[in-house]
Parts: structure tokens; sequence; C-alpha cells
């Protein structure tokens, strides 16, 4: 089946396709406006939703709240601190056999999954706490 996709849609996968890196939708529409292209904010959300429910972009939430963007890829998977928001990739996947069962077991269309650990990393870890006692 085909897909018919918006032209918005269209040009926000090529600049995806472009990049190297997630990209956040406010990233993206400066990227956009550089490219000479006239997209208002709320229509890269909206193209960058419908993207997603067919799942032809991925999201990653960071521990800020901001959502990053990216074609799908690989599954990536990262140990992210909450104090300095460094966020570390991990190789391991210990999901890939679970994501079978899911599918197997609930008919459950899988676009990708994504794992993701948080905590505090080594630096923040050791330098003093600044909460109050």
């Amino acid at each position: 089946m085909k897909v018919r996709r918006t032209r918005s849609q269209e040009q926000i996968l090529q600049i995806l396709k472009g990049l190297n890196h997630p990209i956040s939708a406010q990233d993206l529409y400066v990227e956009l406006r550089q490219q000479q292209h006239t997209m208002g904010l709320a229509t890269v959300y909206r193209a960058l939703e419908g993207l997603k429910l067919e799942g032809a972009v991925q999201v990653r939430t960071l521990s800020s709240g901001e959502s990053l963007y990216s074609l799908p890829q690989e599954d990536r998977h990262h140990l992210t601190c909450l104090q300095c928001g460094e966020s570390i990739a991990i190789d391991e996947c210990p999901v890939h056999e679970l994501e079978t069962q899911l599918h197997s077991a609930h008919r459950f269309r899988i676009f990708y999954h994504t794992l993701e650990f948080f905590g505090l990393c080594p630096q923040c870890q050791s330098q003093p706490s600044t909460s109050p006692s």
C-alpha cells in the first residue's frame, strides 16, 4: 500500500535524510526556514505526528521533556544523566526477543523501540549535592 504524504511531510523527510543525528521540532523548523521552505511551526509538529504514526520517523523523549526526531534506525538505547543531561549510547539490547513475543501474542505492529535508563553519571555522582538538607 502506497503511503500518501503531504508536501510538508516530504520536505521534513528530506531534511532528516540529510542529518546524521536526531533533531527537535524547533530546530527542524529553523533548518526548513534556512532552506527557504515556508512552513509554520504548527505544520512541522502536525507533519511529524503523521510521520510518527506511519512509522516513518522515530521519537526519543529526553529527561527534559524535549522530543528528538530521526529516521528509524537500528535500536538506540541510552544511559541519560538527570543532572547534566549527558546521554551515553549502549549497544546491548535485552528486548529484541520480547518485541517478537509481543508482536506474536498481541498482533501489535511494532515500528521501533527505545530503552532509556535515567540516573547520574560518574561525574555528577562525585559532585556535592546542591539540594537543601
